[in-house]
């Protein structure tokens, strides 16, 4: 079975990259690189919904997110 989720990565501040998938509450991974931070991101997700199961609970699906872009004068 596989399950696809929308994830988000952004650089942070200081070096590095932050992943996160928001249909999982709290599943938040760093990385130095893009592609370190999916692939701790995808072990993250499969550690996630392994300890769901193993506590009886749903895997939930993913979500519905809408992006836009917001403008301001400034």
């Amino acid at each position: 079975m596989t399950i696809k989720y929308k994830a988000f990565i952004e650089p942070e501040d200081d070096g590095g990259f932050h992943a996160w998938v928001p249909a999982l509450p709290g599943c938040h991974v760093q990385g130095d690189t893009k592609e370190e931070a999916l692939k701790n991101l995808q072990e993250a997700v499969l550690l996630y919904i392994e300890s769901l199961k193993a506590h009886g609970e749903e895997i939930p699906n993913d979500i519905e997110i809408e992006t836009t872009n917001v403008e301001v004068s400034i």
